[in-house]
C-alpha cells in the first residue's frame, strides 16, 4: 500500500497528559501520554494538516509541543493554563497485559475544560473525538460548520455508567463509533457482537469498529462485517495508547486518501492496526517517534500476508 501525504484537514480532541505506567517489563514515571497525543502522532504519518484541541498546564514540556508542531500539528486549539497541572493518569498492567488497574487519576486542568475550536479548524473535513466526557465531545460538535466528511467518536465504559443518555446523544451525531468488545455489549445489552452491532448502528452511526486488543478489530457497516487481525508480537511492552494510535492511523489514512469507499475503510482499519502494533513495542510515544514510511509499509504488508490465501 503506497502511503501518501496530502493536505486534507483533520481535527482531533482529547487529552494531552502525563502517565506513570507499570508493566511486567518495567515502570516509567510521568511520561507523555493522552488520547489526543497518540492520535495526533499516529495520524501525522499520513496527513500534515492536523488541528488539536485540548488543555494542559504550564508543567507540560515545551519540547514535546514543538515536536508535535514539527509533525504538522497546529496547536492553536491547545489551551495552556498558567499555574495549573496537566491531566495525570497512573496504571499497572497485569501479566497478561489485557487488564490493568488504575492507580491514580488527577483531572487537574481537565476538571474545568471548555474546548474552543479555532475558526480555521471548524471546517476540518475529518474529526476524531478522542475519549472525553460526552459533554465536551458535544461542545466540539456544536462548533463545527457542518461541512464534515467523517466524524469518528471514541468512548469508554465509564461514560456508559455515568452519562449514558448524554453519550447516546453524541453517538447519534457521528459517522463512526470505536469501542471495545465489552463496551459494545454494555452499550447494546447484547452479548453477541453481531446483535450488538445492529443495536448500536440503529443509534445513528453508519459504522461500528469493535476493538478486541490482541484479537484484532471488527468493522460493522450495514450488513457487512470485516475482520482485521492483530499482528502476533513476541513482546508487548506497553499497551497504553494503542487504541488511540489505532484511531489516529485509521482517520489519518482516510484523511490522506480522502476516499470513504467501503474498500478504503477496510484498508484504514489495517493501517490503524499496523500503527497500534508499533505503539505497544515500547513505553509512551517512544516507538511512534522513530518510525519511517518504509517501516509502516512493511508492517502493513505483514498484516496483508497474515490473512492472504488463495483457493
Amino acid at each position: 500500500m503506497r502511503l501518501q501525504i496530502i493536505h486534507m484537514s483533520l481535527l482531533t480532541i482529547g487529552t494531552v497528559a502525563f502517565d506513570t505506567i507499570e508493566t511486567p517489563y518495567g515502570k516509567v514515571e510521568r511520561v507523555i501520554g493522552g488520547a489526543c497525543t497518540y492520535i495526533s502522532w499516529s495520524a501525522s504519518y499520513f496527513t500534515n494538516k492536523i488541528h488539536l484541541v485540548s488543555v494542559v498546564g504550564d508543567d507540560f514540556p515545551e519540547e514535546e509541543l514543538k515536536a508535535m508542531e514539527n509533525r504538522g500539528v497546529d496547536l492553536a486549539g491547545l489551551e495552556i493554563k498558567k499555574g495549573e497541572k496537566s491531566f495525570f493518569w497512573s496504571g499497572r498492567y497485569h501479566n497478561n497485559m489485557n487488564s490493568r488497574d488504575t492507580l491514580v487519576t488527577d483531572l487537574n486542568v481537565l476538571a474545568d475544560f471548555h474546548p474552543v475550536v479555532p475558526e480555521k479548524a471548524r471546517s476540518a473535513k475529518y474529526i476524531m473525538l478522542g475519549n472525553l466526557t460526552p459533554a465536551i465531545q458535544g461542545m466540539v460538535l456544536d462548533q463545527l460548520d457542518g461541512t464534515q466528511k467523517l466524524i469518528v467518536l471514541d468512548t469508554m465504559n465509564f461514560w456508559m455508567d455515568v452519562a449514558l443518555e448524554e453519550l447516546k446523544k453524541v453517538i447519534s451525531r457521528v459517522h463512526v463509533l470505536t469501542i471495545n468488545d465489552e463496551e459494545a455489549r454494555q452499550l447494546s445489552g447484547e452479548h453477541s457482537l453481531v446483535k450488538a452491532a445492529r443495536v448500536i448502528l440503529e443509534m445513528g452511526p453508519k459504522i461500528l469498529i469493535v476493538k478486541k486488543g490482541e484479537h484484532g478489530a471488527l468493522l460493522f457497516q450495514g450488513e457487512e462485517i470485516f475482520y482485521a487481525p492483530a499482528l502476533p508480537l513476541a513482546e508487548v511492552f506497553d499497551p497504553t495508547g494503542a487504541g488511540d494510535t489505532f484511531a489516529g492511523g485509521f482517520i489519518g489514512y482516510l484523511a490522506s486518501t480522502d476516499d470513504l469507499s467501503a474498500q478504503n475503510i477496510k484498508k484504514a482499519i489495517v493501517v490503524g492496526s499496523a500503527m497500534a502494533s508499533f505503539c505497544v513495542e515500547d513505553f509512551s510515544l517512544n516507538r511512534l517517534k522513530t518510525l519511517s514510511p518504509a517501516e509502516i509499509n512493511e508492517r502493513i504488508q505483514k498484516f496483508k500476508d497474515l490473512v492472504h490465501f488463495e483457493m
